[in-house]
């Protein structure tokens, strides 16, 4: 993108046409054909328009390339640039209509793959139904986030509860840097995950209903290392792990798949937690469970499923009268 003075706005018009101009009882300027070079008042009509409707400094020079045939029935393609100080941007496709009237500007997605896919859920430890369950739901998680900790108490229960084996679940990890112990949380968990996905999901069901107290009344980040290692170490004992593979893997720390996690997820555009991606649907932060109910469900018809009846509101019962004594 080409900047002097100030950084050129992409200009997005989101398939809204900007008329060109209106000549009320004169013939339409001549353009030329539906394909070759515009005429200098077409090219000067879309420059003012570009101009003021971007805001594009007088310093810029817009360049108007010729016509060619588009895609979209009506319109044809015009290539536009700017130049400054010898320097030009990209060219930036509109689109200008055959009888040289309507400038548009679109973008054009490819919508043809699964959103599904956008996110894996393959190699984590998982909760909920079978790797092939209709929704796949990935949470990018954080172990010191006091806010991933409210969602994984309150949303996760609800959701295995009442969807049951339509929905598979797994955590990738999203250790933000302002958390000291995040980081070794995530390492630990995952040292216990490589040999027990039970042990992986009891162990961050406790971080994440005492991560106040890892650190100690001192809140201290070497006792909350230290914490760490030996809730891992006690979960190993309980699911009965391989003590030298997990005792290795603890002192090891290494952060790799950790970091390849963020990389994945930043790729994705998450940048704080929580972040749920529901079939490749995007969640940020803590949202009401009904709009995650009707998220899933959507993406439960969308896969030919029929989603579970909507939970019975729980009714209130009434309330007797106190007792009174004869004569009160």
């Amino acid at each position: 993108m080409l900047i002097a003075v100030k950084p050129f706005r992409t200009l997005i018009f989101a398939f809204a046409l900007a008329a060109l101009g209106c000549h009320a009882q004169t013939p339409t300027p001549t353009t030329s054909d539906t394909s070759g070079k515009l005429s200098p008042e077409a090219v000067r009509r879309v420059e003012v328009l570009i101009r003021s409707r971007a805001s594009i400094p007088a310093g810029y020079v817009i360049q108007v390339g010729s016509r060619t045939r588009s895609e979209v029935p009506g319109f044809d393609r015009i290539s536009v640039s700017f130049l400054a100080d010898g320097k030009s941007s990209k060219p930036t496709d509109f689109l200008i209509s055959t009888d040289g009237n309507t400038l548009a500007q679109f973008s054009k997605f490819d919508i043809s793959k699964d959103p599904k896919l956008l996110v894996s859920g393959d190699g984590r430890p998982a909760r909920g139904g079978p790797a092939n369950a209709p929704v796949l739901i990935v949470g990018f998680d954080d172990l010191e986030c006091p806010y991933c900790a409210k969602m994984h108490e309150q949303l996760f229960p609800a959701l295995t509860e009442r969807y049951k084996n339509q929905i598979h679940i797994v955590y990738r990890d999203f250790p933000l840097d302002q958390h000291p112990w995040a980081m070794r949380a995530a390492i630990d968990t995952n040292c216990v995950g490589a040999q027990s996905p039970v042990g992986y999901w009891n162990l961050v069901d406790y971080i994440h209903a005492h991560a106040g107290d890892l650190g100690g009344t001192e809140k201290s980040l070497a006792k909350a290392n230290e914490n760490l290692d030996t809730l891992a170490r006690d979960e190993g004992k309980k699911q009965n792990l391989n003590a030298d593979a997990l005792n290795a893997c603890l002192a090891k720390q290494d952060d790799t798949a950790i970091k390849a996690s963020i990389k994945l997820g930043e790729s994705l555009g998450v940048d704080s937690t929580p972040a749920l991606f529901i079939n490749g649907e995007k969640v940020e932060g803590a949202q009401p469970l009904e709009d995650v109910y009707r998220m899933i469900d959507s993406a439960l018809i969308a896969s030919g499923q029929t989603p579970p009846p909507p939970p019975t509101p729980i009714q209130a019962q009434p309330q007797t009268p106190p007792a009174t004594k004869p004569g009160n």
